[in-house]
């Protein structure tokens, strides 16, 4: 199975985004989205689960969730736009991984058996950090993650 995961849009949906997300079973939004319409081109490629950010005060993204747990290919994933706001203990809720945004920095890190995965910022370039999305491949129990950098 493939999830797709992207964040931190905020408002723009670059074509190369979509053009990596293609195939994706789920997409992950990770919050920021900025514009309701990006979640709705987001569903014509797979279903979506998606968090709100810190600029998504407004309008339909202001009623998306803080946080949101799923489960996919039988693994459980939590969303929370930023790390530092993780508002569980993703070992004791026996998440396998952690999906956040924020920072624009995109990274994978394993600790005591659980992946926290950024992404990265799909939007508008900031600084000079890499625009990015993330896929994840979940087959036979197994998680690989891996950051797609978008030729932008």
């Amino acid at each position: 199975m493939l999830i797709g995961v992207i964040s931190d849009t905020h408002g723009l949906l670059r074509p190369e985004a979509t053009a990596a997300l293609a195939g994706a079973a789920h997409i992950l939004h990770a919050g920021d989205v900025g514009d309701a319409r990006i979640l709705d081109e987001l569903r014509r490629i797979a279903p979506v689960t998606a968090i709100r950010g810190n600029v998504d005060l407004r309008g339909e993204c202001s009623l998306l969730p803080p946080t949101e747990a799923v489960e996919l290919g039988g693994k459980l994933f939590y969303l929370v736009h930023s790390v530092q706001d993780l508002d569980i203990d993703p070992v004791a809720a026996q998440v396998d991984v952690v999906v956040s945004g924020h920072s624009h920095k995109s990274g994978i890190e394993r600790k005591q058996g659980v992946t926290y995965l950024n992404p990265g910022s799909a939007g508008p370039r900031r600084l000079d950090l890499p625009v990015s999305v993330a896929l994840l491949t979940i087959s036979q129990s197994q998680l690989e993650p891996r950051l797609v950098e978008l030729s932008v």
